[in-house]
């Protein structure tokens, strides 16, 4: 933190450091859960599903408003992890035991933990049913179940892992296969992939091939290394601002990227990769590579694509603006399983837990949510190894950014934020029901601007 302040220094620098120290002292650690409560209900006031960013977030927030006995998140997982830095971790900047916390340190104090799997969800009864037999039912109910990934949908994955020279950052078991590919680099191919569906953090599946072509410049094996962007999308990015200038990027480190093209095949004893011609559907190529990095197929998870809540492709059917269920009043979905037309990152998920408290606090008054979300969402391009390009941007892909300089420019000090700030704000604001994003800071920089 210290290091961005000197970076960006100014007033208003200053003001944001003196924010962060505040709500870290207001959120001091004793206030994190310790384990699981021995004597679980079958009724709760509040229901969260799933303990991810969404998750826990949204029952530290819920339970300042109905007490921490009225809460329960269920979560099988015994591990939490702050996903965004897998790019770092990826590409040797960050350690993975940086990125991971035990479930029961970040669950809010006094809410109940059911270490469990939803396996059913029965709206119109107000109930759900978990993988251990138990009906537990609600007054309101919060779906945070995030985005699952289908790697068996390439054909060779996820066996293909089990050999060298392929990885993935998305998946705490594949990440540090990342690294060592790009270590192992000597001379050939090296492709990045993006799927053909929805996925979260859009950016992370190029963010890896710069830090890759910043490692080869670093080793010197850049004059050996051809480096390919197999992308299923139609343009590098869906914001003009960002992508004229990751393009300019392109050009000047000379990576190839290709249009349309969909990895439906890994033969990994081979070390060949097989795409597919979205524009000529049947038309297949098959490419060698020196290193491959599989961004995978994702989806709804499963639990929820025959789901009463879910949409025709298996999301969560919230209203943009307030994050309510369209059919269940008393449902409500963050993250990345709505069906939200926004990009799925946890700076989205940050921005919709300000407007989901104040949307449910308005529900259990009986009164008409007023607050609406405008589709934030933030995506830290990393360009480099001290360098980030902060894409910023609202629901109609319109440049929505917080600071008052061309966040379009590679910069240390976004660097020096991904890395080091935004971990910090997680782990100790965003988690406790603390950090609603940075709508308040963007105010504050451009007043007097207008």
């Amino acid at each position: 933190m210290t290091s961005l302040v000197s970076v960006v220094s100014s007033s208003r620098a200053r003001l944001f450091a003196c924010f962060l120290r505040l709500g870290s002292q207001q959120a001091s650690p004793l206030q994190l859960h310790t384990g699981a409560s021995l004597a679980a209900k079958s009724h709760y006031e509040v229901l969260v599903l799933g303990g991810g960013s969404g998750g826990i977030s949204m029952a530290a927030r819920m339970k300042r408003k109905v007490g921490a006995e009225n809460v329960a998140i269920v979560e099988p997982s015994e591990t939490h992890f702050y996903q965004p830095i897998w790019t770092l971790v990826g590409a040797g900047a960050k350690p993975l035991s940086s990125s991971g916390r035990p479930t029961a340190n970040v669950i809010p104090s006094g809410v109940e933990w059911i270490k469990a799997r939803v396996v059913d969800l029965n709206p119109d009864k107000n109930c759900i049913h978990t993988d251990d037999d138990k009906k537990i039912s609600y007054k309101y109910l919060i779906i945070a179940l995030g985005i699952q990934l289908d790697y068996e949908k390439i054909k060779g994955l996820p066996e293909g892992f089990a050999h060298p020279k392929i990885g993935s950052n998305y998946s705490v078991r594949t990440v540090e296969k990342t690294w060592k590919a790009l270590q192992d680099f000597k001379e050939g191919n090296a492709i990045f992939t993006f799927p053909n569906t929805p996925v979260k953090c859009a950016g992370a599946p190029q963010k890896i091939m710069y830090l890759s072509e910043a490692y080869f410049r670093k080793t010197g094996k850049r004059p050996k290394a051809n480096i390919i962007f197999n992308t299923s999308l139609g343009a590098i990015f869906g914001v003009k601002k960002y992508a004229d200038a990751l393009q300019k990027i392109i050009q000047e480190r000379t990576l190839t990227v290709n249009y349309k093209q969909n990895l439906i095949e890994v033969r990994a004893d081979k070390q060949e990769a097989v795409f597919e011609n979205l524009d000529k559907p049947g038309e297949t190529q098959v490419i060698s590579y020196e290193m491959l990095h599989v961004t995978p197929p994702m989806s709804p998870p499963d639990v929820l694509k025959t789901s009463p809540v879910a949409d025709a492709a298996g999301w969560v059917d919230v209203d943009k603006d307030t994050l309510q269920h369209k059919r269940y009043p008393n449902v409500f979905g963050i993250g990345d399983c709505t069906n939200l037309p926004t990009s799925k990152t946890a700076a989205a998920v940050a921005a919709q837990s300000g407007v989901l408290d104040r949307t449910i606090s308005l529900i259990m008054k009986n009164q008409t949510p007023v607050k609406k979300y405008d589709g934030y969402t933030s995506c830290p391009l990393v360009t480099g190894y001290n360098r980030v390009i902060l894409a910023e941007f609202n629901y109609n892909s319109e440049p929505l950014e917080t600071f008052p300089f061309d966040q379009s420019k590679e910069r240390l000090s976004m660097y020096l934020m991904k890395a080091d700030m935004m971990p910090f704000l997680y782990w100790n604001l965003m988690l406790r029901g603390y950090w609603g994003g940075p709508a308040f800071l963007r105010k504050l920089f451009h007043l007097g601007k207008s």
